[in-house]
């Protein structure tokens, strides 16, 4: 080789030694790696802390919150309890209108009514609540209470108070029999397994509503006892008292009545003497003597009951009868769906879900239980069991609180119990539509995370593989880098990087090529100086054959180097023109002194499959030629075997003659090398040598021991197994 050519070699080789140096690690740094992976992961944990943070001053201002309001609950139910309206309820706990049979007498607030005042009537009846409405047909509104006062001692009465929309009233004639000519109202009280009944007409009073007034038309109800038959007596209660006031202001047509000007222009005048051809609404006022009640207070007054134990077992009906046996009434409270009156169940509505109202008596009698609900709203079970191991100081602590309402008839206990586990429950469910940000923000960071994993980070982490790869390949005995970067490219820096690393690797790979080439060159040119120095030296070896001749030495010497440094001409007609001493060869006997000095020659773990005392198996050959030829297939072998597996030898008799196999796990010879793996020059030098072994191989060994099998008769030939190569040594028996 010449000096450029070895200096331009060092070169290259210094610049890859230093380039390894830096591209050893196959990884990428660990500070790198622990750089990225753990801010991706601070910041996955800051998101999971920030959202546990916000849900638990969430849960703390919840419980604020809650607490508050839980106050703020029982003083508006207290509030509303100490209103007559709530009143009302307290002393009426189960007071709901039972449909198609009329109504229950309740217990008003006040100890009675003064029913001769219509505006006092009116008052206490709108303060109390205890209307039941009704719907009536034309999209008009009827009215009624039933009650009794809250003290038995202002009389044994119940009292039915309400209004109703009517067209002209119809008044009875003074001493007229017949009770259907004019309007009236008819009231049935069921009680105790009795039936009372009474039929009031209106009787107008003979001065007409002083100018001015409201209303149109006003009178009294004379009660007069109704028999079942329909018969009423002929004298009128003495007790039993009721008024009937009619407004002004109309309400609509009639019934059938088209014209509605003309009744516009009756509700301008004012006048009562006007025709009636609208609805107006008609308010009555009734007082019922009950017999029952009467009797009691006078023969029980210091143990008297009150309100009665059986109130709720009385039945009341009202009805407004227009004149006519057979018309139809104006309204009946036992016929329509009424509307109940504001009750305790009400007060559910003010309770929040996890809370409880118990009103009880001032001696512990139960009133009403009520609790909060609230139609469930979807929310994670995860959710829920983290928003419960938020800690909370203070969250543990039950939430009770009192209050006393006082009425006409006793005291009552109010308390409230509140569950904060219903903050938990709305704080869940605002959670878990918070849960779909907080997780798609995570989804985020994971996504970028691997991006710049599978993007970056793995790219850089192949180039470094494979850049490491390239300086063990520069250290070995490789005559070829090869680098491959072609699925690395692209259009980003990282691209760009690998595209010049992969093509700067071509360029040292076409650099190398091309000194191999002038290197093979030089050595078969110096192949051929040599074989025309070895005719001269031969004619002068003629010329000096006496032993003695002192030239005679230096021409064998130069002789001699000649053909250690050339060979004869070329390696091929060399090993050609050796001619072989072939002979009888005991072959067990030399196997096994091959498999003991396997050793020495650098090849170890050498088995051979025969038993000590196998008898001897006589061959023809050539001791050192064949030792030769399977020394050179030993070599081979330990190049290409697995680390730590054995080469076995084995002795196989065949149809012609004898067989030696020798076989190494290892990987197998390609197909395209199969066919000419014997020829010379021909090699797989993969860089698998033992370090030590001298890695370059120019195919001489297995094409030498062909050429000697084929001189003493033999064959030799290759195969491929499962686990790796057999090569089969074919000789004759001797």
């Amino acid at each position: 080789m010449s000096e450029p050519a070895a200096s331009t070699s060092g070169r290259a080789a210094s610049l890859w030694t230093r380039g390894s140096q830096l591209l050893l690690p196959t990884r990428i740094p660990l500070r790198l790696r622990v750089f990225f992976r753990g801010a991706f992961a601070l910041l996955a944990l800051a998101t999971v802390g920030l959202a546990l943070s916000v849900l638990l001053e969430e849960k703390i201002q919840g419980l604020q919150a809650y607490t508050q309001g839980f106050a703020k609950t029982l003083g508006q139910i207290s509030a509303r309890l100490r209103h007559p309206t709530g009143q009302l309820a307290l002393l009426n706990p189960a007071m709901a209108p039972p449909p198609g049979v009329g109504l229950r007498p309740v217990v008003l607030p006040f100890s009675a009514i003064d029913f001769d005042d219509r505006t006092k009537v009116q008052q206490a009846v709108e303060m109390a609540g205890c209307g039941v409405r009704y719907a009536l047909p034309g999209g008009q509104e009827a009215q009624l209470c039933v009650a009794i006062g809250s003290s038995p001692l202002a009389g044994g009465f119940i009292y039915a108070v309400g209004s109703v929309p009517s067209p002209a009233l119809v008044a009875r004639r003074v001493g007229e029999r017949d009770l259907s000519a004019a309007h009236r109202v008819r009231v049935t009280l069921q009680m105790r397994g009795q039936t009372s009944r009474w039929m009031a007409p209106f009787e107008a009073p003979t001065e007409p509503p002083a100018a001015g007034s409201s209303l149109a038309q006003r009178g009294r109800l004379t009660g007069f006892v109704e028999a079942e038959d329909g018969q009423t007596a002929d004298k009128p209660v003495r007790d039993f008292r009721g008024w009937l006031w009619r407004d002004l202001r109309c309400l609509g047509p009639l019934p059938g009545a088209v014209d509605m000007a003309s009744a516009a222009s009756a509700a301008s005048v004012g006048s009562a003497a006007e025709p009636e051809d609208c609805l107006r609404q008609a308010f009555f006022s009734v007082r019922l003597p009950v017999e029952v009640f009467r009797d009691d207070l006078q023969t029980r007054r210091a143990q008297i009951v009150w309100p009665p134990q059986d109130l709720d077992r009385m039945l009341l009906r009202v009805q407004v009868l227009p004149p006519g046996a057979e018309s139809a009434p104006l309204f009946d409270s036992a016929q329509g769906e009424p509307t109940a009156p504001f009750s305790l169940q009400a007060l559910q509505s003010l309770l929040l879900p996890g809370e409880t109202l118990n009103i009880r008596t001032a001696n512990g009698a139960q009133v009403a239980e009520l609790s909060g609900h609230a139609p469930p709203e979807p929310s994670a079970p995860l959710m829920d069991a983290l928003i419960r191991r938020l800690p909370v100081e203070g969250y543990d602590t039950p939430l009770v609180a009192r209050e006393t309402i006082t009425t006409s008839l006793g005291r009552y206990e109010l308390t409230l119990t509140g569950d904060v586990r219903s903050v938990n429950r709305q704080l869940s469910v605002v959670a878990t539509r918070v849960a779909g940000f907080v997780g798609a923000m995570l989804l985020a960071v994971l996504l970028t995370w691997l991006a710049i994993e599978l993007r970056i980070i793995r790219r850089i982490t192949v180039l470094t593989q494979r850049a490491a790869l390239v300086s063990r390949e520069v250290k070995g005995p490789t005559s070829e880098i090869r680098l491959d970067v072609a699925d690395l490219r692209g259009a980003d820096e990282l691209g760009l990087l690998a595209g010049t690393l992969g093509d700067l690797m071509q360029r040292v790979n076409d650099d190398v090529r091309r000194e191999h080439l002038r290197v093979q060159q030089e050595k078969d040119q110096w192949h051929a100086v040599g074989h025309e120095i070895m005719s001269p030296l031969q004619s002068l070896m003629v010329l000096h054959a006496q032993a003695d001749d002192p030239s005679h030495r230096y021409i064998h010497r130069m002789q001699q180097a000649i053909k250690v440094l050339y060979g004869q001409a070329s390696p091929t007609e060399a090993f050609e023109a050796t001619t072989l001493g072939v002979q009888a060869l005991d072959l067990m006997a030399f196997l096994r002194q091959v498999a003991q000095n396997a050793p020495h020659a650098g090849i170890e773990r050498v088995h051979l499959d025969a038993a000590h005392d196998a008898p001897p198996l006589w061959v023809r050959a050539d001791e050192y030629a064949l030792e030769d030829a399977v020394t050179h297939v030993l070599t081979n072998a330990d190049r290409f075997r697995h680390p730590g597996t054995a080469i076995e030898l084995r002795c196989v008799l065949t149809a012609q003659g004898v067989e030696v196999q020798i076989s190494n796990q290892g990987p197998g010879v390609p197909q395209d090398l199969l066919g000419r793996v014997f020829d010379y020059g021909v090699s797989q030098d993969t860089g698998a040598g033992r370090e030590g072994q001298d890695a370059s191989h120019r195919g001489q060994g297995l094409f030498v021991a062909r050429t000697y099998m084929a001189k003493m008769g033999g064959t030799i030939t290759l195969h491929n197994q499962a686990d790796g190569v057999r090569v089969c040594l074919g000789l004759l028996l001797a």
